[in-house]
């Protein structure tokens, strides 16, 4: 259960990190001219994380899940996710943000896990919000959260490249990639 409670404050801790580099990132980019996008579903977005750490935090400590047999596989998926999503903000820099914010005329970033393909922050969120769950043994949890999750990506990244793709090069640079 400590091991539990560890990850838990860990990963929350992050989140509330993360919100304050996605403010901070958001002013900067305001500053220069950049405009938010995507505002209809953001709010789905944030319930849905809240509803990841009330759920998670039920089925553990409620139904009493544990651990798998194999829970090795979730946790080093887990911490792969954690490098990918770090790769992924440095890359972006003051670009990096939970919320959409497009700054036209802007290049489209090719660095980093971006040179290979398009959304690999949502593959690292996608993979956290599975694994977590996964390694204690919350099923119910992992599939959910997991369902509406890809549900809400789905309509993020319409939006996402849809505003890239008219206000900055997206469109050219991406659609001569494989």
């Amino acid at each position: 259960m400590l091991v539990f409670f560890a990850l838990f404050s860990f990963v929350l801790a992050q989140r509330v990190v993360e919100l304050a580099i996605a403010r901070r990132n958001a002013r900067r980019m305001t500053a220069k001219g950049a405009v938010e996008v995507g505002h209809a579903h953001y709010r789905y977005l944030v319930a849905l994380h809240v509803c990841f750490f009330a759920a998670l935090m039920t089925e553990v400590l409620v139904l009493g899940r544990k651990p798998p047999q194999w829970w090795m596989a979730p946790a080093a998926a887990f911490l792969i996710a954690q490098g990918l999503r770090y790769w992924c903000m440095t890359s972006l820099g003051h670009f990096w943000n939970t919320r959409i914010f497009v700054l036209p005329g802007a290049n489209a970033i090719r660095r980093g896990p971006y040179r290979f393909f398009r959304h690999p922050n949502y593959l690292a969120v996608v993979t956290e919000l599975l694994c977590i769950p996964l390694l204690f043994g919350a099923w119910i949890t992992a599939a959910v959260i997991s369902i509406v999750n890809l549900y809400l990506l789905s309509v993020r990244i319409q939006a996402e490249e849809a505003a890239l793709a008219e206000a900055t090069d997206y469109g050219e640079v991406f659609r001569s990639s494989p």
